[in-house]
């Protein structure tokens, strides 16, 4: 009965993609210029972060890149700069929130108000909940959401004032499905899809509708955090195909940005009576102890 059921689930996608694919041929969304924009990226320093600040600087903004790693920002900025870019650059740790505001500060005082964010900055220590250190669990929740809270609270009078900007969350599928050995993390993705719709909400409520937000929620990402990650039904996706996804959906104004864009309509099928993890890794049964090859870290914290 699994069986058949899933094979249903996979025919409702494919149908579903195509039938996507047919409506954006013919009705394609109107895109916005984000050109000349100051747009702050955090956790610019690899992956989807780098990625996007690439995005951004062929649409020729202006980019601010955060990172808590000083060189792989600087590679960053200098490919940025190649494709003709102008980058301000700033070695900061997203856990910080004293840390955050007083960069904040600085990047008013030096390159002035910020236009778009990207809240990207990420942290992720996978293992069982009893195996996780209390710190690794603070980390998590001081990266994920707790960083998001605190530079949009420094950024956003200047856009309430202007009636104007645009907010991305990036989040995971895992903040709409949970996975076995990600707990913190899943329970701060959680928290980051929720900070988006109540923010959504709250500046709807303000009249503030020239303030745009966007939510990005990926499957699995080759990133480097995992070694082999797995799935039955959903691909594992590759940084490049994220960020462009990412940089469609702000242009387009998207407010919730799934990659790829059917797991929309399949999370909407699998949540029944108890949402079916084992369907994120392609496993049945999974054992307390120890954590899955496949999810073991290839290092001990990284960022987007």
């Amino acid at each position: 009965m699994n069986l058949i059921l899933e094979l249903l689930l996979l025919v409702g996608i494919i149908i579903y993609s195509y039938l996507e694919s047919l409506v954006m041929f013919f009705i394609p969304r109107r895109r916005k210029s984000v050109a000349g924009q100051t747009v702050l990226i955090t956790g610019a320093g690899h992956g989807i972060g780098r990625l996007t600040a690439y995005e951004f600087a062929k649409q020729k903004s202006r980019l601010v890149l955060w990172d808590i790693n000083k060189r792989g920002v600087e590679e960053t900025a200098d490919k940025c700069r190649k494709l003709g870019a102008v980058v301000h650059v700033f070695v900061v740790d997203c856990s910080n929130r004293a840390e955050i505001y007083n960069s904040v500060d600085q990047v008013k005082r030096e390159v002035g108000d910020v236009e778009i964010v990207v809240n990207n900055a990420g942290a992720i220590y996978p293992a069982d909940l009893l195996s996780a250190k209390d710190e690794e669990i603070t980390k998590t929740f001081e990266v994920n959401i707790l960083g998001h809270f605190w530079i949009i609270k420094a950024l956003l009078p200047s856009m309430l004032r202007r009636n104007s900007g645009h907010i991305v969350t990036v989040a995971s599928v895992c903040g709409h499905g949970v996975i076995p050995y990600l707990i913190p993390y899943c329970s701060s993705k959680f928290a980051a899809v929720g900070f988006h719709r109540a923010l959504t909400a709250e500046l709807d409520t303000l009249g503030k509708t020239g303030i745009k937000t966007s939510c990005l929620c990926p499957v699995f990402v080759n990133t480097g955090f995992t070694k082999n990650p797995s799935t039955r039904l959903w691909p594992v996706l590759e940084p490049e195909e994220v960020a462009r996804s990412l940089i469609n959906g702000i242009l387009t104004n998207k407010k919730m940005i799934f990659v790829p864009s059917y797991i929309n309509i399949s999370l909407i099928l699998e949540k029944g009576p108890g949402f079916s993890s084992r369907r994120l890794h392609g496993s049945s049964q999974q054992p307390v102890t120890p954590i899955p090859e496949d999810l073991r870290p290839s290092s001990d914290f990284l960022e987007h």
